[in-house]
């Protein structure tokens, strides 16, 4: 269910602004992105865990957080992070 360190190293480098970066808001939603769609095939199978979908609400609430930032600095840096991540908005 958790990211390996291989796919969310991979996730780093596609996403990254600058060679040393690991933190900037476009790589926190590509990981957060990973972990949701992770979680969301769980709780398919697993209907009743709802300390997972907990979970899963408040990664669900911190990509928004995340992607409101990036859309209020630059729409354009925004635009192409969701069309690259696939995510509707």
């Amino acid at each position: 269910m958790a990211l390996t360190q291989e796919r969310k190293q991979q996730l780093i480098d596609e996403h990254k602004t600058h060679e040393s970066d690991t933190g900037s808001p476009e790589v926190q939603v590509a990981i957060l992105t990973e972990n949701i769609r992770s979680l969301t095939d769980h709780l398919r199978t697993h209907k009743k865990d709802h300390h997972s979908r907990r979970g899963l609400l408040k990664m669900v609430g911190q990509r928004r957080k995340l992607l409101a930032y990036v859309k209020n600095k630059d729409v354009k840096r925004y635009s192409v992070l969701i069309e690259k991540l696939g995510l509707r908005r």
